[in-house]
């Protein structure tokens, strides 16, 4: 009966995960109409940053990775914090928070082709199917946002780097599974954190000085907060509660809700209509992951995969 009690109160903590990083997209849309993109990283990561590493200096553990790791985990924190946090953010202050949404959720797919090439595994035949049924709906998605279609769109620059900050949180993802297995999905992510927020907020120096705080709405304070503390800080936590007992493979499937949490949101609170390709476009691509997901894959390695979060922040 514990245990049952157990799996109920996890699969439901996940879905809350599902909601909070799904609304987030939102959130962050919403403060971006007052804030500057690299003004709202230098405010938000510094939050979620102390909260994470107060968690962590609670764990058992090394405060600090090892000599030889120290340098990929630098790497590592320029990478899934500073050059993926710049595409996420101003690339969702370019498109539509639904689009960003559906476009972050082909992680996974950008993961099996970094892993395969990583050699860590090699993608079954359903697998890839899979695959190149999420890239069709990425495709979809990013067709049917704007009536015309141009290098010069808004919408279309947006979209096209909201699919490089995929492919950045997937190399994040592929690069850290040894640092990862040695230190654990937590304890990595803060330190990485802890190398990418300096940084975050000497880029958004400039921009903080020429923001006048005081005009700023308490709306977007709040999302400021709730970026910084629930989408990152709290949703780790629930991730990897999730992970450590669920396992990757049956957490990993709850984000496949994220998208249609953000599409909700974004219709409901901004007013962002999806196109009738759009709409095709998340079918597809919410079919494709669950495909992919559900298959098994192979490979030389028996390591577990990195239970490392998705990257809806």
């Amino acid at each position: 009966m514990t245990q049952k009690t157990r799996d109920y109160t996890t699969d439901l903590g996940l879905l809350s995960l599902a909601v909070i990083w799904g609304v987030n997209f939102s959130v962050v849309k919403f403060a971006l109409a007052e804030l500057d993109p690299l003004a709202l990283n230098a405010l938000r990561f510094p939050l979620a940053t102390a909260a994470l590493t107060l968690v962590a200096a609670g764990r058992p553990g090394p405060a600090l990775p090892s000599g030889e790791d120290a340098a990929r985990v630098v790497l590592l924190g320029i990478l899934g914090n500073v050059a993926y946090q710049l595409c996420f953010v101003i690339g969702l202050d370019w498109t539509r928070a639904g689009n960003a949404s559906l476009l972050l959720a082909t992680t996974p797919v950008w993961t099996v082709l970094l892993s395969a090439a990583a050699g860590h595994e090699r993608p079954s035949a359903r697998v890839s199917v899979g695959v190149a049924g999420t890239l069709l709906g990425m495709a979809l998605v990013v067709a049917g946002g704007d009536a015309e279609v141009s290098l010069e769109g808004a919408t279309l620059r947006g979209d096209l780097l909201m699919v490089l900050a995929a492919v950045l949180w997937s190399a994040y993802t592929v690069a850290g599974r040894g640092p990862v297995a040695r230190y654990g999905s937590l304890r990595l992510t803060t330190w990485t954190l802890q190398v990418g927020t300096p940084l975050l907020v000497l880029l958004g120096l400039p921009s903080l000085a020429g923001t006048e705080l005081r005009s700023v709405s308490l709306g977007a304070w709040t999302a400021v907060v709730y970026s910084g503390l629930f989408s990152i800080a709290l949703a780790y936590l629930i991730w990897y509660r999730g992970v450590r007992r669920l396992g990757n493979n049956r957490t990993a499937v709850y984000s496949n809700l994220v998208p249609v949490a953000a599409l909700a949101t974004a219709w409901l609170w901004l007013g962002e209509t999806p196109s009738s390709l759009q709409l095709l476009g998340a079918g597809v691509i919410l079919g494709g992951l669950t495909f992919a997901r559900t298959a098994h894959s192979t490979g030389p390695s028996s390591a577990k995969p990195s239970p490392t979060p998705s990257s809806s922040r």
